[in-house]
C-alpha cells in the first residue's frame, strides 16, 4: 500500500502521513501500557497495600494523561492529512486524467470513473481520519501488553504469543472470505450507476414513446442484482466476522483458563489472577476490533488500486525537446490506425495519405465508418497513429508539447457539449482572456449574436446542464463560435452545420469561405454547400483515401463521389406535396 500511496498522492505528501503514523504508534502503545498497568494497581488494591497501589495510580494516571495527549495530537493529525489529501488527490487526479489521451476515456464508463471521482477520493482520504487509528491499535495495543506480560508471567506471554497465529489465520480467513466479493459489488453499484445516468439522460426519448410512467427492464434489473449481490455479501461478512470474534472469544477463555489454572496450582495468587484477568478481556477489546477496520481498510484499499491504475497508466508520451510548427499545412503520410480497444477488428484507417496546404479549405467526405472522424481526431493527437505520421508545419505531432498542438487545433464536435454556465462562459472557454470585440467578432461569424439578442437576458443566458436549456442548432452555433474565438491556425469541423436551419447553414457555408484564407479549414460534411465551397475534397472508403481532387474533377469521374453527389442532389430535391396527385 505504501508504494500506492507514493503513485497517487506524491511523494511530498508522506512527511505529514508519516508523521501522524508515529503519533498513532504512540498513542497506541500508551494505550497498551495503560492496559498492563492495570495488573499491578488491582494486584496491589487487592492485597491491601494502599501505598504501593497508589504508586501504581499515580504511574497509570500519569500515562493515561499522556494517552490523552498522544490522541488527541494523533487526531488532529489525522484529520487535518484527509483534509489536505483530499484537496491534493482531486488536484492530482484531475491533472493525471486531463493528460491521458481520450483512448482511455473510450474505454472507461462513466458510472465507474463518477464513483471513483465522488466517492473513491472520500474513502481514500478517510484512511486518516478514521481508519489507521483503530487498524494500528487494534495490533500495536495487543503486542505491547503482550511484552509487559512477559514480565508479569511468562507463561501466560508465552500462551499469548502462540495463540498469534491462530488469530492471524481467523483474520486473514475471514478477509479472505469477505473481499472475494467486494468486486462482484463494486460491478454491480457500477452498472447500476450506468443505468442510473441513462435513464436520466434518455428521459425525452423514454416519453416520447410513451414509457414515461412504466418500469425500466434495465434499471430495475441492475438495482435488483445489486441488491442481491449487497446482501450475499452482508450474509458472507457477518458470517466472517462471527467466526473471528469467536476465534478471538475462544483465546481469551483458553487464556482464562490457564490463568485459572496456574492460580489453583498456586503459581499465581487470587489478586494477581484478577488483574490478568481484566488485563486479558482488555487484551481482547482491540484484538476484536481488527475485524471491522481490515473490512474498511479492504474497500479502501479497492480505490486505491482503481487510483493507482489510472496513475500507473502512461500518458501519451511528450518529447524531450517539442519542437514548433512552421506553418498550418497538416500533412499525413501512410497513416494506419485501429482502436486500442477493439483488437479483434480490422485497422480504421490503412495506409491514408493527405496533404492540406495552409490556409485552404479541405472536405471529408464518405460512407458511415470509412474514418472520417478518426482522422481528425488523429490530427489533434487524441490517439497516437499505429504506423505512418501525422504533421503540422513539417512537425510530427507527437514532437510538439501538448499545449503548442492544443494551441494550433480548434474542434467543433458533432456531438456538441456546453458547461452549465452562461452562453458568455461558453464562448469563452475558447480563449479566457479575449477582448469584447474578439467576442463580438466570433459570434457575429457563428450567428450567436442573433441567439443572444433574442434571449432576454443575452450573453447571461444559462445555458443549463449540457446546454439543455437550448436547441440543438443553438448549441452548435456556440460551439462554432468557441471554435473561432479561438483563433487557432488549424480549424476542424465535423458536421457542424448538421443541426442548422438552410439560412443558418449558407451563413456558417459563406463564414468557412472567409475563414479558408486566414485558416487551414478541415471539415467533414455532407451538406452539399458546405462540400462545393472546398478547395479540396477527400473521398475515404475502406481505410484509405480512395478520390481526391476538386468538386468539378471528382463530378467527372464515375467515382464514389459523384454517386455521393447524386444521392445527395436527390435527396435535397424530395418535396412533400398535397391532394390526390400525392
Amino acid at each position: 500500500m505504501h508504494s500506492q500511496l507514493v503513485r497517487v498522492l506524491g511523494s511530498e505528501q508522506l512527511r505529514p502521513i508519516r508523521k501522524h503514523l508515529i503519533a498513532m504508534i504512540v498513542y497506541a502503545v500508551l494505550q497498551g501500557v495503560a492496559f498492563a498497568l492495570l495488573v499491578p494497581v488491582l494486584s496491589a488494591l487487592l492485597d491491601g497495600d494502599a501505598g504501593r497501589a497508589g504508586a501504581w495510580l499515580g504511574l497509570l494516571a500519569a500515562v493515561t494523561a499522556a494517552a490523552g495527549v498522544a490522541y488527541y495530537v494523533q487526531a488532529l493529525l489525522g484529520f487535518t492529512t484527509a483534509v489536505s489529501t483530499t484537496g491534493l488527490l482531486y488536484h492530482r487526479l484531475g491533472e493525471r486524467l486531463g493528460r491521458l489521451g481520450v483512448g482511455w476515456f473510450s474505454r472507461a464508463r462513466l458510472g465507474p470513473l463518477t464513483r471513483l471521482a465522488t466517492g473513491g477520493v472520500g474513502e481514500v482520504t478517510q484512511l486518516f481520519a478514521h481508519l489507521l487509528a483503530p487498524l494500528i491499535i487494534s495490533v500495536v495495543s495487543p503486542l505491547t501488553v503482550l511484552v509487559v506480560m512477559v514480565f508479569l508471567d511468562w507463561r501466560l506471554a508465552a500462551a499469548m504469543a502462540a495463540s498469534g497465529p491462530l488469530l492471524l489465520l481467523a483474520y486473514r480467513w475471514s478477509a479472505s472470505a469477505i473481499s472475494r466479493t467486494d468486486a462482484a459489488v463494486d460491478e454491480a453499484m457500477a452498472r447500476a450507476n450506468d443505468r442510473i445516468f441513462e435513464f436520466a439522460r434518455a428521459q425525452p426519448v423514454i416519453r416520447a414513446f410513451g414509457r414515461g410512467d412504466t418500469r425500466n427492464d434495465l434499471l430495475d434489473q441492475e438495482l435488483e442484482r445489486q441488491h442481491d449481490i449487497g446482501l450475499a455479501r452482508l450474509r458472507r461478512a457477518s458470517l466472517a466476522r462471527g467466526a473471528f470474534g469467536a476465534t478471538v472469544q475462544l483465546v481469551v477463555t483458553a487464556l482464562l483458563a490457564l490463568a485459572t489454572a496456574l492460580a489453583i496450582g498456586g503459581s499465581v495468587g487470587a489478586a494477581e489472577l484478577i488483574a490478568l484477568a481484566v488485563l486479558l478481556v482488555r487484551f481482547s477489546e482491540p484484538v476484536g476490533a481488527l475485524s471491522d477496520a481490515g473490512g474498511a481498510l479492504r474497500a479502501v484499499r479497492n480505490r486505491l488500486d482503481q487510483l493507482d491504475e489510472i496513475f500507473r497508466t502512461p500518458p501519451l508520451p511528450e518529447p524531450d525537446e517539442p519542437l514548433r510548427p512552421a506553418d498550418a499545412t497538416v500533412e499525413l503520410s501512410d497513416v494506419r490506425f485501429r482502436y486500442p480497444d477493439s483488437p479483434g477488428t480490422g485497422p480504421v484507417l490503412d495506409g491514408v495519405g493527405a496533404l492540406l496546404p495552409a490556409n485552404t479549405m479541405t472536405a471529408l467526405v464518405g460512407p458511415s465508418g470509412s474514418g472520417k472522424t478518426t482522422v481528425t481526431r488523429l490530427i489533434a493527437r487524441f490517439w497516437d497513429v499505429d504506423g505512418g505520421s501525422v504533421r503540422m508545419g513539417g512537425v510530427d505531432v507527437r514532437d510538439m508539447d501538448a499545449t503548442t498542438l492544443a494551441g494550433h487545433v480548434a474542434m467543433v464536435f458533432q456531438d456538441v457539449y456546453l458547461f452549465e454556465g452562461t452562453i458568455e462562459d461558453n464562448v469563452r472557454v475558447g480563449r479566457p482572456d479575449a477582448t469584447a470585440d474578439e467576442l463580438a467578432d466570433a459570434a457575429r461569424l457563428a450567428r450567436v449574436d442573433e441567439i443572444v439578442e433574442r434571449l432576454p437576458d443575452g450573453w447571461n443566458t444559462a445555458v443549463g446542464e449540457g446546454g439543455a436549456a437550448l436547441s440543438g442548432g443553438e448549441r452548435q452555433r456556440i460551439s462554432l463560435a468557441r471554435a473561432l474565438l479561438k483563433r487557432a491556425p488549424v480549424l476542424i469541423l465535423d458536421e457542424a452545420t448538421s443541426a442548422l436551419d438552410p439560412v443558418n447553414e449558407m451563413a456558417i457555408s459563406d463564414t468557412l469561405r472567409t475563414l479558408a484564407g486566414r485558416c487551414t479549414l478541415l471539415v467533414i460534411a455532407h451538406r452539399l454547400p458546405t462540400v462545393v465551397a472546398a478547395d479540396r475534397i477527400l473521398v475515404l472508403d475502406g481505410g484509405k483515401v480512395a478520390e481526391s481532387g476538386t468538386h468539378e474533377d471528382l463530378l467527372a469521374e464515375d467515382g464514389i463521389y459523384r454517386h455521393f453527389w447524386q444521392e445527395r442532389s436527390r435527396v435535397q430535391g424530395w418535396r412533400l406535396r398535397s391532394g390526390a396527385g400525392a
